[in-house]
């Protein structure tokens, strides 16, 4: 395969993650605003979804109004949910050859129903209609993924896009509300904390599952291992990066060649595998995330240049 289509196939997948990534951390912060008005909530949001310095430039003052509007369909902002719907539209484009007609039809389909909903600025009585819209889009086109392509290399770096986009959004949810939301550590286990924490497991639709598995019990210390070490939760790191491990070694094999890629993901995979969520909180929820998200941008990297995305 040449690299350029790869790279489309893997950037594709990729935005379509983000857009869904995107709505879910905005239906995060607005369930959050509900509970914790006049906190710095959509602050948190922008940075978790690296668009804090742009919507500055813009905006200035934090108003939910605008932030969400900026999230939405910003112009400006290149992680927009319009944007990145637009921008997994012209990659799917690009590989039109190597994807089936149900696969370039769902994403068509979605950048079609996200340019007239966000022709103009989404009222909050219709925001969990337009999010869920968003949210079921992004689920029609892995839908068609799974049930009419075939298992081959480009399936392979669809699932990578999707599962590196993942693994990073899902580290940088639980980073800034470990970081960012909690004004000081006089209200870690208090009522509000936890109210904020069932609010994360909402935003990577893992509520119902954390609860059949821990009875009900929100702890912090909980949620963040099975966020980060469940094998079984699939918007977690471990899962994630078991994908992504998985999708590389079926690349190794389809090609015979070994790449940087493959020792960073495997090295990856391993510390997940045999991690523990007290070391984690021992050593710091914060760095340990830094890391995991210098690392993942890393591998992202590696992937390009190994796969020669650009030529």
């Amino acid at each position: 395969m040449l690299g350029k289509t790869a790279g489309g196939l893997f950037w594709m997948f990729r935005y379509l993650e983000r857009s869904e990534n995107t709505a879910r951390l905005i239906e995060t912060g607005f369930r959050i605003a509900l509970t914790h008005p006049g906190g710095d909530e959509w602050q948190s949001v922008l940075q978790t979804a690296a668009a804090a310095e742009a919507y500055a430039a813009e905006h200035g003052a934090i108003e939910q109004a605008k932030v969400i509007d900026f999230l939405l369909r910003g112009k400006s902002n290149p992680s927009s949910v319009l944007n990145c719907i637009a921008n997994a539209r012209q990659n799917a484009r690009l590989v039109r050859t190597s994807i089936t007609r149900e696969v370039w039809e769902a994403v068509n389909d979605t950048y079609m129903r996200a340019k007239e909903v966000f022709a103009r600025p989404v009222r909050d009585r219709d925001l969990p209609e337009v999010l869920a819209m968003i949210r079921q889009q992004a689920a029609l086109v892995r839908g068609e993924l799974h049930g009419s392509m075939l298992r081959n290399d480009v399936f392979d770096f669809a699932r990578l896009g999707t599962f590196l986009e993942r693994a990073d959004n899902t580290a940088r949810i639980l980073d800034v509300k470990y970081y960012v939301l909690l004004p000081s550590v006089t209200q870690v286990g208090s009522s509000l904390d936890n109210v904020q924490w069932e609010t994360i497991l909402r935003a990577v639709s893992g509520k119902r599952a954390y609860a059949w598995l821990n009875q009900g019990q929100i702890t912090p210390m909980g949620i963040a291992d099975f966020l980060i070490f469940d094998p079984r939760m699939p918007r977690g790191l471990r899962y994630s990066m078991t994908k992504i491990r998985s999708n590389l070694a079926m690349l190794e094999n389809s090609y015979t060649d070994r790449h940087p890629c493959h020792e960073t993901a495997e090295r990856l995979d391993r510390r997940l595998q045999t991690g523990q969520i007290s070391e984690v909180f021992d050593e710091g929820l914060h760095e340990f995330l830094t890391e995991f998200l210098s690392d993942i941008g890393q591998l992202g990297r590696e992937i390009e240049t190994d796969y020669r995305f650009h030529g």
